[in-house]
């Protein structure tokens, strides 16, 4: 039986791909074993999927100044030992590493038994943890055509993201009745991303008497951020957090409103959803939302509108003018080359575990 070793952490977006992978390593008799910190998200979810999990010691390696930056590099070589105990306990054939600074220690330990590796990196550019990786990756696989230049370009493989099978597996019906919402209006779904987004929320919310008029919003709006005083607006349903019935809400929305994360604009990519995207500000981030977004725009899948440039009136504008050119948007999703992500990533891995 082969063997896999998936790392990654951190943040939700850290995970999901992996998790997307994992229905078709089982498919081809894979024994899976996943290794990240010891409590990050990582574990909660890889646990849930039933994948048996080892937590190592983590720690983040910064380009600023920080008291941690004393102790952190005792807790990545720390890491570094235990991920080689466990590479010398599992004898994995490959192992695939979606990021994060937990998945450095594996990588490199990965490195010294000679495993092959291979890493995905979701942003247009590659994070510090991703940069320090690559020297010792087989393949290096992204999202964009835009960071195949930041990337050797023996290793490169442009091939999207891997999605969740259940994502594409949505019912509209279903969703409009989770959401308790009719046919008669087209529908925007907007999501802030797992915590929400302060802006978009705000923004959203100033413009409901004019989006009521002509849609239907169903609104993630993000842990705490519900307002109670809007529950009984008809046209308008809103959720801290949506779980399983995601996918139903997916299949009902005809526009899709959204932060720029890279796993998440994939996910709208797959589904064929005509979308606005409103980026996290450069103030807010290293901007690498900003750079996802443009790609998208550029390429025809989405509408960009920066977040300094938002008001009610803009945001109107996007997502009508968006709506009316909704085929065209669909049209240009269907003859990406993207779309196909699981299948070329499992092709690479077959390849390195053959060897």
């Amino acid at each position: 039986m082969k063997k896999i070793i998936l790392t990654g952490g951190g943040t939700a977006g850290h995970v999901t791909p992996n998790l997307a992978l994992i229905p078709s390593l089982k498919e081809r008799g894979y024994e899976i074993h996943y290794i990240g910190s010891y409590q990050g998200i990582e574990k909660k979810l890889i646990e849930e999927a039933g994948i048996p999990y080892d937590g190592i010691s983590s720690g983040k390696l910064r380009r600023y100044f920080d008291l941690k930056n004393f102790s952190d590099p005792f807790r990545v070589i720390k890491g570094y030992t235990e991920a080689l105990k466990l590479m010398k306990k599992y004898q994995p054939d490959v192992v695939f590493s979606k990021g994060g600074f937990v998945a450095v220690p594996v990588v490199l330990a990965a490195k010294h038994y000679r495993v092959p590796t291979i890493i995905h990196e979701s942003d247009m550019t590659p994070g510090l943890a991703n940069k320090l990786c690559i020297p010792s990756a087989r393949k290096v696989c992204c999202n964009f055509p835009e960071t195949l230049p930041y990337l050797p370009k023996e290793k490169a493989v442009l091939t999207g993201s891997p999605i969740r099978r259940e994502l594409l597996q949505g019912n509209r019906l279903a969703g409009l009745q989770y959401a308790r919402l009719s046919a008669e209006k087209p529908i925007i779904l907007v999501i802030g991303g797992s915590l929400g987004a302060v802006a978009i929320n705000q923004a959203v919310r100033s413009l409901l008497p004019r989006l009521l008029k002509e849609f239907q919003v169903i609104h993630i709006c993000g842990k705490d951020h519900l307002d109670m005083s809007l529950n009984d607006t008809a046209g308008y349903t809103q959720y801290e957090y949506v779980d399983a019935p995601l996918k139903d809400l997916f299949a009902a929305a005809d526009l899709i409103v959204s932060r720029a994360g890279a796993n998440s604009i994939c996910e709208i990519l797959a589904l064929r959803k005509p979308n606005v995207l409103i980026p996290l500000s450069a103030h807010a981030s290293r901007g690498d939302q900003i750079l996802n977004a443009r790609s998208f725009s550029q390429q025809g899948f989405s509408t960009l509108l920066e977040e300094e440039n938002m008001n009610d009136d803009t945001l109107y504008a996007a997502i009508r003018d968006t709506y009316d050119r909704r085929a065209d948007f669909i049209h240009r999703m269907e003859e990406s080359h993207l779309n196909n992500a699981i299948d070329t990533i499992i092709g690479l891995i077959e390849e390195c575990a053959a060897d």
